[in-house]
Formats: C-alpha cells, sequence, structure tokens
C-alpha cells in the first residue's frame, strides 16, 4: 500500500505536468520554495493542509485529487489508517475517504441495525458504488463472497452493482451508507 505523501507525490507531478506549468512556476504561483515543491513531488517531507491547498488553486483542481488513492474496486480503511493531512495552524486532521468521480451522484443514509436481521442485497444499477462507515457497533459489510468485519471508524468501500450483505453484529449498530451513481 502506497504511503499518503507518496500518493501526494504522484499526484503533484501529474496535476503540474497535465498544467503545462514549470515546477518553478508553480512553486512561485503557489508562494512555495521551489526545493520544497521539489521534495513534496519526491515524495518528502510532510506537507500541511495550507500548502497542499495552495498547490491545489495553483492547478486548479479540488483537494481531494492530492489525496486519490489508486483506483480499485474495495476497499476498506480503518480507523487511523489511509490518507491525512494536518493543519500547521490548528488541532486539525483531515482523512480522504473517497472522492466523488466527476458525473457521479450520491445518496447519504443513516442506518440502523440490529443484529439477527441480515441485509442481503441484489445488485443495484450497473457501476453502482458503495461507501460505508461504522458509527456505533460492528457489522459485516461487503460483497457477499467477500464481506469484511468493521467496527466504529472503519470505512469499506465496494460495488454495489454485485451482491452484498450488511450483518450488524452488535445491538444498536450505525452506520453511513454513501451510494455512488454513475
Amino acid at each position: 500500500m502506497k504511503t499518503p505523501i507518496s500518493i501526494i507525490a504522484d499526484a503533484l507531478v501529474r496535476e503540474r505536468q497535465r498544467s503545462g506549468l514549470s515546477l518553478t512556476e508553480v512553486a512561485r504561483r503557489a508562494g512555495i520554495a521551489k526545493s520544497t515543491l521539489s521534495q513534496l513531488e519526491a515524495g518528502l517531507g510532510n506537507p500541511g493542509i495550507e500548502t497542499l491547498w495552495s498547490l491545489c488553486v495553483t492547478l486548479n483542481i479540488p483537494f481531494s485529487r492530492l489525496m486519490e488513492p489508486e483506483p480499485c474496486r474495495m476497499q476498506v480503511i480503518r480507523r487511523g489508517e489511509g490518507p491525512s493531512v494536518t493543519a500547521d495552524l490548528a488541532d486539525y486532521q483531515a482523512a480522504l475517504l473517497a472522492a466523488c468521480p466527476p458525473g457521479a451522484r450520491r445518496d447519504i443514509y443513516l442506518l440502523e441495525v440490529q443484529p439477527g436481521s441480515d441485509r442481503l442485497s441484489q445488485p443495484h444499477s450497473p457501476n453502482t458504488i458503495e461507501h460505508i462507515i461504522v458509527a456505533k457497533g460492528r457489522a459485516l459489510v461487503g460483497p457477499v463472497d467477500a464481506a469484511v468485519e468493521l467496527e466504529v471508524g472503519d470505512y469499506i468501500t465496494y460495488p454495489g452493482d454485485e451482491p452484498h450483505i450488511f450483518r450488524a453484529l452488535e445491538a444498536d449498530t450505525l452506520a453511513l451508507l454513501v451510494m455512488e451513481h454513475s
């Protein structure tokens, strides 16, 4: 698995090249030293949100694009894992779980589930993706043939256009479900 800084480094190089701007020009417009940008593109350093935000404005990209992990069909992020950045000027940390792809629509649901009543879902529309974060309790979630046990704060994404399950493993399990439709 790639580290957060290596994901950011790859994205910075990709987006700077896409923009057609030189390293020197991006650094100048972002108000950072050329050596700082060079180190970030090399996967070195520990950039703060302010520096990354300035680079995003300069490159005209959403902040989430810097932290997009490599695409995969199923992903689990345990609480405390996943790409995150911290602010230099505040006690604030943001962890990107998923960026919305172009042309997608998302619906958000709060799930309240009790043990003993599995939710077996048949495939939804083609290209539907489900994202779930457990807020309380524990649950078995995901494709029927590859479901994963999740605890509070864990995140999973998987294809919603395959048979999938949500099984509460504790009473009063709460989860946030985001359905993404293309």
